[in-house]
């Protein structure tokens, strides 16, 4: 325990910069995601056969494993922040727009029908009724996308990514060194705790943008 304490101090600015990085770079993936993926949602959800191709699709790319797909992407976007952003961007689309469909699905045909009974168009039921009553399931892709990505962004670290991914990989690479596994360490710790810090700020999100009704 002094040994990790002791890092902790030593190191205390290249962990809080490299902290922000890893918050920041899963926050502007899953929030470019969200938009990709709720707009495809809005497109799709009435046919049956778009809304299954399009979850087919997001479905595939999450099934290619991380360093295969990073791998495909140095080539052509190099090493650094482009390829990783790429890659989670990707892999955050299927979580979301699965909960944008069941969400979007699951509102009650009578309560559209009344809508559009006291004369609501298309786009005005879709954003007074349908997008509020989907919106706690919508939210729920989101929580499990920037779970998703929190861990995919270690991985990330050999493509030379931002974040706590670089802490591992160099502890795991100097194994044998006094420093290496209290690195290794505290990279995780830290990953594994602002999970959990984002998910909690998500769920007060949710209380706080869903009527009570719905909740």
């Amino acid at each position: 325990m002094e040994t990790l304490w002791n890092f902790v101090l030593s190191r205390r600015h290249q962990l809080l910069t490299d902290a922000y990085l890893h918050v920041s770079a899963v926050v502007q993936s899953v929030l470019l995601a969200a938009l990709i993926a709720v707009a495809l949602g809005v497109l799709v959800y009435r046919s049956p056969l778009g809304s299954a191709l399009a979850t087919a699709a997001a479905g595939a790319i999450l099934t290619v494993p991380s360093f295969a797909l990073l791998g495909l992407l140095i080539p052509v976007l190099g090493l650094g922040v482009a390829p990783t952003l790429t890659a989670m961007v990707l892999y955050a689309i299927l979580p979301i727009l699965r909960n944008t469909l069941v969400g979007l699905a699951a509102v009650d045909p009578a309560v559209l029908d009344a809508a559009r009974g006291v004369g609501m168009g298309r786009a005005k039921v879709l954003a007074r009724i349908e997008f509020p009553l989907a919106w706690p399931s919508i939210l729920t892709g989101v929580r499990i996308s920037v779970q998703l990505l929190m861990g995919i962004l270690a991985i990330a670290a050999y493509a030379k990514g931002p974040g706590l991914g670089n802490l591992i990989l160099s502890g795991l690479a100097r194994l044998g060194s006094p420093n290496a596994v209290p690195q290794a360490l505290i990279g995780t710790v830290l990953i594994v705790g602002l999970a959990l810090l984002l998910d909690a700020l998500l769920v007060l999100l949710g209380r706080a943008t869903t009527a009570k009704g719905i909740r």
